[in-house]
């Protein structure tokens, strides 16, 4: 006997469970609809509708080339040629947010009240601007519907009744579910992010502007292209599937060394780990005190060099600094035994190879992300070594050191998390293409759906964007070391304890730390908050400057001064908390660079001319090739 809809709310586990199965089951269909033999194809119904105006024929040669098109992708794949982990495959996802869900205990909800004026208001706003447009009100008041969402802010969604419901009950009921995850009882914090996390993944994932036939806007194109937008955008489909990988940009628009990563310069050291980038000066003068940046290994380095205008290493060469740059090595099976030890080693050697081959005491330092956090554990190796003395100052771009507050990452690491990611490294190291799907996840409506749309079912041309070029260029990591990152810094937070880690058989203690410092953080960062990241200023000793920069984890920081771009705020350093910082902080216009180059004129202003081997490649000077390097482009 059926249970009636109140019996639900005793067992908030159930209404969860059934929601992520729904969108299994339509998932599914979504899929099935382009498989052969399948007799659901959206084009069929289409073809069928079109024979009024001669049409039919187009659209049934438009639904054979697609089937052939995935008949041929299959029979590839029957063969081996697309054997292999795939981390774009979208069951893998899903299997994973189900999981999560299926820890739900049993406790009440009383979200049902709610629920049920929620869907009054939709129906009555639905049907309130339609009246109201035929009363001949004003066209923005008749338009105007209870909730809005820029997925849906084209005409044709609310040009028609049917699927201005359709999307408004959507939104009602996307807000509405994830709203009760959020209100779950009984388990602990970080199941109920976890639990609202795999909502929110599955409610987008399952917004109506995501399938061909409740998405008005496809429907359109396809009837204006005779479905030649699906037949591209199939294409585009199985490319993906072939690389494992959504693509975001025109892989052919971009080329490292000719139109990205640029700057003149030279690679002069190498190991097995990392190259040094040393890059020619600009000016006649530059600072004595070089810097030195680490980038992220999770990423390729050239986020810092992207178009002339965007390259922060350009920009920072124009202002006077010999610029080195570490370009990490993508990780191999020839690295599987590579731990955090061989990073913070690879780093203090090339503060000491930089030391050596200009004759200068010390370095200036930049650590971007998770390079920043190993910055931080070696800055404390060096103190704790009598070494501090070689880094003249830190800078650090949301980089965090203390994970108690490490934002949505979180939510894939647990035990589950951490086997999954074993299992997916048999070889010793981790595919990038996972960590990018990862990242992506976390703002899967604007980089994965928004895509799905573009891509796929409008069958729009790639556009030729360096930024998203080089999100999609991934890297893998080794698998040991990115294990034992997840455990003891995010999960167990061990970084931030007083000697309960050590590298190269030193103690780290951050406590130790009193080289002078500069804390970029992001305001709208969702991969290191801004929360976070302001933690630092808890655990390091020595003169400290912390900046809060608009944007997030990307554009926060890439933000060249010519672009008039954003802002930043400076305030008290000092502060108690962030929230304390904020409050009486003070908002400038643009971009936060100039300030920094201000900060570490302050360190040290001396200048000496650019000669011997601050031109890399000189005379009598040895190099191994030109800049980028090989490492960067080795996939």
């Amino acid at each position: 006997m059926a249970k009636d809809g109140g019996d639900q709310w005793d067992n908030p586990g159930e209404p969860f469970r059934a929601f992520f199965d729904m969108q299994g089951e339509a998932m599914r269909e979504m899929l099935g609809s382009f498989m052969p033999g399948s007799g659901k194809s959206p084009l069929s119904g289409l073809a069928d509708r079109s024979s009024l105006t001669g049409d039919a024929g187009e659209f049934a040669a438009v639904a054979r080339e697609i089937q052939s098109m995935w008949f041929e992708f299959m029979a590839e794949r029957s063969q081996g040629q697309g054997e292999g982990a795939n981390p774009f495959d979208p069951a893998q996802w899903l299997t994973l947010a189900q999981g999560m869900a299926r820890q739900l205990p049993k406790a009440p909800l009383d979200a049902a009240q709610k629920f049920a004026s929620d869907s009054m208001e939709v129906w009555q706003g639905v049907l309130g601007s339609f009246l109201g447009r035929a009363g001949g009100k004003d066209a923005a008041d008749a338009d105007a519907l209870p909730r809005k969402d820029r997925r849906f802010a084209a005409e044709e969604w609310r040009a028609h009744p049917a699927f201005a419901l359709l999307h408004q009950t959507y939104l009602m009921m996307a807000e509405y579910f994830v709203g009760a995850a959020k209100q779950v009882e009984g388990i602990a914090p970080e199941k109920r992010k976890q639990l609202e996390f795999a909502t929110t993944a599955l409610v987008e994932a399952m917004s109506p502007d995501n399938f061909i036939l409740t998405n008005p806007v496809v429907l359109k194109r396809t009837i204006e292209t005779k479905g030649q937008n699906l037949v591209k955008g199939m294409r585009h489909l199985i490319n993906d599937l072939k690389r494992g990988q959504l693509t975001h940009t025109d892989a052919e628009a971009f080329e490292l060394g000719v139109n990205l990563a640029a700057t003149p310069g030279k690679v002069v050291h190498e190991t097995p780990l990392y190259q040094l980038v040393q890059y020619s000066p600009s000016t006649e003068q530059v600072f004595e005190i070089p810097l030195v940046i680490f980038p992220p290994w999770i990423n390729r380095f050239y986020i810092l060099d992207l178009t002339p205008k965007k390259s922060f290493i350009k920009w920072a060469v124009d202002q006077g600094l010999t610029v080195f740059v570490v370009s990490w090595k993508s990780a191999d099976a020839s690295m599987k035994d590579v731990v955090w030890d061989d990073y913070i080693r690879s780093q203090i050697d090339a503060i000491d190879t930089v030391r050596n081959r200009l004759k200068v005491p010390a370095v200036h330092t930049i650590g971007y992300c998770v390079a920043g956090t190993t910055l931080a554990a070696t800055l404390a190796v060096l103190a704790k070594r009598g070494e501090a003395d070689k880094v003249k100052s830190a800078t650090f771009f949301t980089a965090q050191v203390d994970f108690e507050k490490a934002g949505d990452l979180k939510h894939f690491i647990d035990d589950g998390q951490l086997e999954m990611i074993k299992s997916l490294s048999s070889e010793g190291y981790l595919d990038g293409r996972y960590l990018a799907a990862t990242f992506n996840s976390l703002r899967g409506k604007d980089l994965i759906w928004n895509y799905v749309v573009n891509n796929y079912l409008l069958g729009e041309d790639y556009p030729a964007f360096d930024l998203l070029h080089w999100n999609g260029d991934v890297t893998n990591l080794p698998s040991k070391w990115h294990a034992d990152y997840l455990r003891d810094l995010y999960r167990d937070n061990k970084l931030v304890v007083p000697n309960a880690l050590s590298a190269d058989g030193t103690p780290i203690d951050l406590s130790l730390v009193e080289t002078p410092s500069y804390v970029q953080a992001g305001r709208e960062d969702h991969i290191a908050p801004a929360e976070s990241v302001w933690k630092i200023t808890e655990h390091f000793k020595g003169q400290l400057t912390f900046l809060l920069a608009g944007s997030g984890h990307i554009a926060g920081v890439v933000n060249p001064p010519a672009a008039g771009k954003y802002q930043y705020w400076t305030g008290d350093s000092e502060a108690c908390s962030l929230k304390e910082f904020v409050a009486g902080a003070t908002e400038h216009p643009g971009s936060w660079w100039p300030h920094w180059i201000e900060w570490l004129e302050a360190q040290d202003a001396k200048r000496v001319p650019a000669s011997g081997k601050r031109k890399p490649g000189g005379k009598g000077d040895k190099v191994i090739e030109d800049a980028p390097g090989r490492y960067v482009k080795t996939r």
